[in-house]
């Protein structure tokens, strides 16, 4: 099986659906119907990671409902529900020049340069979307210039200058007492 270090979210098994051992799935793909080009999925469930296949997938309002091969009962599905989906990192697409991964910008130190002077803010802990832009969520630690946590647009060129995924660093243009 897969190490845990090479597993990718890409997903999420949010609730059972219907009597037959149909699961509800919210997609972090895009578009969110990628997430089923994907083979096979590991679960990342209370109990450790689990190697799953879909058999049978549609759309259902704003996100999926999938059938999960061998699970036949709604009683038995339930056990997946509030898993993450995960996937080899091999299996993703390579990006163009300058994109990347929300998994790979988790944990990378954030610096900024705002004011002419280069100071640590924190780490990223996660993404999300806001519908006009991507945020950081920036967390202050041991080595920061305090402990807040800072929401810093994801807006290359005008608020994150610079990405070096081999030090581990994002440079951003931002305030740090906004």
């Amino acid at each position: 099986m897969s190490s845990q270090s090479n597993l990718v979210n890409v997903g999420r098994i949010t609730a059972v659906y219907g009597i037959k051992g149909w699961v509800k799935v919210h997609s972090y793909t895009e578009p969110q119907e990628n997430l089923f080009d994907y083979h096979p999925w590991f679960l990342k469930t209370k109990h450790g990671v689990k190697q799953i296949e879909i058999d049978e997938a549609r759309p259902h309002g704003d996100a999926f409902v999938a059938h999960i091969v061998g699970v036949d009962d709604r009683d038995f599905a339930v056990q997946y529900t509030a898993a993450d989906i995960a996937v080899e990192r091999e299996m993703l697409p390579e990006l163009d020049d300058g994109e990347y991964y929300w998994s790979q910008l988790e944990g990378l130190v954030v610096f900024t340069q705002f004011g002419g002077h280069r100071q640590r803010l924190g780490t990223v802990s996660k993404l999300f979307e806001t519908g006009a832009n991507d945020v950081l969520v920036v967390v202050g630690d041991a080595e920061s210039i305090d402990q807040r946590e800072r929401l810093v647009p994801y807006v290359p060129e005008q608020f994150v200058v610079g990405i070096d995924l081999d030090a581990g660093e994002i440079l951003v243009d931002w305030d740090p007492e906004f």
